[in-house]
């Protein structure tokens, strides 16, 4: 096992009705700005709960960031929090919106002349302004972690921001919200929590025990849960363990120890940033292909996780190996998620070489766990994965 530091500040209310312990959790003399969506929170009750926990404070508010949280629109927030002198950001539904807020929390600090940097240049917040989140979308973790993920849509560009002054200050969790997630929403976050354990836990042995157990019991929960959520979303216990296992697929914990990969998020970034498919569908369509490709590097731990999460116990380490990526594409489509980039569009010609050709121009000479994915295999995997 590797070495490792670990610290996750944030504070999780988790269960029913939490949302009332809102006031309690944000400073008395705080100015907020309550950062939302699309607008689902003002039908789903979210808002309303929101508003009365926050009624003895100022409030603010910014609506319209989008499910890709968009550069230009946060901007506009960034002017709002500047203006109106704003203390505090509170951040209400899924992974664009706190992501979109950790954005912001870095930027109303930033002393650069252009917060673009802070994504372009990867430059780590240390400090930002404070903020809080209230869940209503599980699958990125984003509302337990330090990181996010910001498009550009001018440039067609999605960057990776991150550093230990993004961790949410508290995150409210209440599994009830889940019921009124639309059910293509809902396949997401199962399909986006899966790959993030297994970007994690999909490398190669380190004698890291307990972490892969770890792993391994999030994943198997997620397999469990995701027929009956996908059917019942109404189930409390069912919609629980959803949420938390989204929360604990990327709170930190499980990548402590151990090698990550992380190369099928960076190049399902790029499809979205392309042709605007959900982050967790590039994210199948993907992994797939990369697993192939780099089988000899990750075929003991395809087998193990074959085994161990799918119960495969008959053939060779290798064969055992590919049926851990079959099984993978299987759970995939049983979400209703096609695993083709062709299922997704019919302009995918040269997409394999814009992309290696953007990793290339940023300076990327290799990604995964090992740093050997290079531009050149990138562009190869993409092409499998058409």
């Amino acid at each position: 096992m590797n070495n490792f530091d670990f610290q996750n500040p944030t504070k999780i209310l988790f269960g029913k009705d939490q949302i009332k312990k809102l006031s309690k959790e944000i400073p008395s003399n705080a100015k907020v700005l309550l950062l939302y969506g699309g607008g689902s929170i003002k039908k789903n009750g979210v808002y309303d709960q929101v508003k009365t926990a926050l009624a003895n404070f100022e409030v603010l508010e910014f609506g319209g960031i989008p499910a890709n949280p968009e550069y230009a629109v946060l901007m506009d927030a960034l002017k709002v929090i500047k203006n109106e002198n704003i203390t505090f950001l509170l951040a209400v539904g899924g992974g664009s919106v706190i992501d979109g807020t950790k954005f912001l929390s870095a930027a109303a600090v930033y002393e650069g002349e252009d917060p673009w940097n802070i994504l372009k240049n990867s430059e780590r917040t240390m400090k930002g302004m404070p903020f809080g989140s209230v869940l209503t979308l599980p699958a990125t973790s984003s509302e337990m972690n330090s990181g996010a993920v910001i498009t550009r849509r001018e440039t067609k560009e999605k960057l990776v921001m991150g550093g230990p002054g993004l961790f949410p200050v508290f995150s409210i969790l209440d599994p009830q919200v889940v019921q009124s997630i639309p059910e293509k929403q809902i396949a997401n976050g199962l399909a986006d929590a899966f790959t993030h354990v297994m970007e994690q836990y999909l490398t190669y042995p380190t004698g890291a025990m307990l972490q892969d157990r770890f792993a391994e019991s999030i994943l198997q929960t997620i397999i469990e849960v995701a027929p009956k959520i996908m059917k019942n979303p109404a189930d409390y216990n069912t919609a629980a363990n959803f949420m938390w296992s989204c929360t604990m697929a990327l709170n930190g914990l499980i990548q402590k120890g151990v090698p990550t990969d992380w190369a099928t998020h960076m190049m399902g970034h790029e499809l979205t940033a392309l042709f605007g498919i959900d982050h967790a569908r590039t994210l199948a369509i993907i992994l797939p292909s990369h697993y192939t490709y780099n089988f000899e590097n990750k075929k003991e731990k395809l087998a193990q996780y074959a085994e161990r999460v799918w119960n495969v116990t008959d053939g060779t380490l290798e064969e055992k190996a590919k049926a851990g990526i079959e099984k993978t594409k299987t759970f995939f489509n049983s979400l209703g998620i096609k695993t083709s980039l062709s299922e997704y569009t019919n302009d995918y010609k040269g997409t394999a070489e814009i992309i290696s050709k953007r990793f290339t121009e940023r300076g990327w000479k290799g990604l995964g766990e090992r740093q050997n994915v290079t531009p050149n295999d990138v562009e190869k995997i993409v092409e499998m994965a058409y």
